[in-house]
């Protein structure tokens, strides 16, 4: 078995011996005039061995090359699917046939030909004149199964994308579904905008940023964690109903469904509050998987996942009492924190909210399969979000998540309008990330007087694009919806 730097030395040679002949192996344009699905498509109904006189031009990448003697069978995949072309020496001449013998699987290839139909039924391409478009040196993989080969996959992409086309597909439905997200939206009169993604301050989620420095303005930047105070101002300054697909970016954990750089979607809408979000959620969810499925009903791992409304609700402190037997509202404050330290829930301050938040994260999450809206999360966990207008002096907030699958995949808010409020819980969360937490938020004068000059009652969520994908594409983990995410270098493996 030849190693892989031998195979790359033949490869130049023949790279080599095909300028020789004064051919360019990589040109600059080649002129195709049909697709592999559509002349399936088109011919399906032929007859065996039955030619036709339509001439195609075609253009791939070579996946399996046969050679017998006078005749050879390749096959080409190109952006819709795979096509057999046949090429026999007495039909190109033998100098044209002769080319072949320098060609490799992974090359990319034109060919020209007539259209008929083999005696084992397979439609393919009679070839009278072939072009290379490009060598490959590198040749592509034989096998590619197994845990150490997935890594290999997340790395080099375009591998995986070459010899595993249901990988293809997943990214394809992944963009189909980005496409209903924005035509849902579109038709709902939202506008869809651009923010900025480098900050001079960082905020709208409990998370760490990565930092830069301006060199020009001599000052550090923050990429940002979110995109939620910038679209507050787009409210502030008229817009009804605003969305933007942001690419966000937090310095925390890479594992199943975390990736540094992740995508979202933040819809604001004025006038509007959590309960018009939790419609909202739900119709997103139930277009994109009739998008993808035809059907609201689809499965994720071992379940089948059925979005149809209405989801089922619980309140956080509800979800913990009825799946976890812990009635947290009633509980003395010491024994609530008590227990959460027996469970291991680790909290930024020792209060009751955070201890029903951890307790909840530790013992519920995961029991939430079918779609779920959990709602009323403690006070403390947000500074951003109103007050429960039923109990306005209770320690819960207008604020939901749903979950499926044990997954958390969205937030949303009845957002907080009051400025006096606001710069208070800022005032508080600056105090917290000056004493070393480093997830509280920093105070933005320039957003507090935004919404001092008046900010309308507002709904607003954002939801995990790629948790999204995740649950409806059926895909394990975060790495298999994103087309490169992210690895640490491969030298530094090696190291390791």
């Amino acid at each position: 078995m030849p190693t892989e730097k031998e195979l790359i030395n033949e490869r130049l040679r023949k790279l080599e011996e095909i300028r020789k002949l004064g051919l360019n192996p990589y040109p600059y344009q080649y002129s195709y005039t049909a697709h592999a699905a559509d002349i399936h498509s088109k011919y399906a109904k032929l007859k065996k061995e039955e030619h036709t006189k339509d001439t195609v031009k075609v253009a791939g990448r070579i996946m399996a090359l046969r050679r017998m003697g006078k005749a050879t069978f390749i096959n080409i995949v190109d952006n819709t699917g795979k096509i057999q072309l046949y090429f026999q020496q007495d039909k190109m001449g033998k100098d044209a046939y002769k080319f072949l013998k320098l060609l490799d699987v992974g090359d990319w290839i034109g060919a020209e030909g007539l259209i008929f139909k083999t005696k084992t039924g397979e439609v393919t391409v009679e070839v009278n004149k072939a072009e290379l478009l490009s060598k490959s040196i590198r040749p592509l993989p034989e096998k590619w199964h197994g845990l150490k080969d997935k890594e290999i996959r997340y790395r080099k992409r375009y591998l995986d994308l070459v010899m595993n086309p249901e990988v293809k597909e997943v990214f394809i439905n992944r963009t189909k579904i980005i496409d209903t997200i924005r035509d849902v939206l579109n038709k709902k009169g939202f506008l869809e905008v651009d923010t900025p993604v480098l900050q001079p301050i960082y905020g709208g989620a409990a998370a760490r940023p990565f930092k830069a420095h301006l060199n020009e303005l001599d000052m550090p930047v923050y990429l940002r964690i979110s995109n939620e105070l910038y679209l507050k101002r787009l409210i502030v300054g008229g817009f009804e109903k605003v969305y933007e697909f942001s690419k966000d970016f937090r310095n925390e954990g890479i594992d199943r469904t975390h990736n540094p750089e992740f995508l979202q979607i933040e819809i604001y809408q004025a006038y509007a509050d959590f309960n018009d979000m939790k419609e909202m959620v739900q119709d997103l969810y139930i277009a994109a998987a009739k998008a993808i499925h035809g059907k609201t009903k689809f499965k994720y791992g071992e379940h089948m996942i059925d979005v149809k409304k209405p989801w089922q609700e619980y309140t956080m402190a509800g979800a913990l009492k009825k799946f976890a037997e812990i009635d947290a509202e009633n509980m003395k404050e010491e024994n609530l924190l008590d227990l959460a330290d027996s469970h291991g829930v680790e909290m930024p301050q020792r209060t009751r909210g955070w201890a029903i938040q951890g307790l909840f994260e530790e013992l519920v999450e995961d029991k939430l399969i079918q779609p779920t809206l959990i709602t009323h999360h403690p006070v403390e966990t947000t500074p951003l979000c109103k007050h429960d207008r039923k109990s306005p002096e209770s320690h819960f907030i207008e604020r939901f998540e749903p979950f499926i699958a044990g997954m958390e995949l969205a937030n949303a808010y009845s957002e907080l309008n009051d400025p006096l409020l606001q710069r208070k819980y800022l005032e508080e969360q600056a105090k917290e990330l000056r004493s070393g937490s480093e997830e509280s938020h920093p105070m933005d004068e320039d957003f507090i007087q935004a919404i001092e000059c008046g900010m309308p009652p507002t709904g607003g969520i954002g939801i995990g694009i790629d948790r999204m994908c995740m649950i409806i594409l059926n895909q394990p983990s975060i790495r298999d919806v994103i087309f490169f995410p992210f690895m640490k270098p491969e030298h530094e493996e090696k190291k390791k």
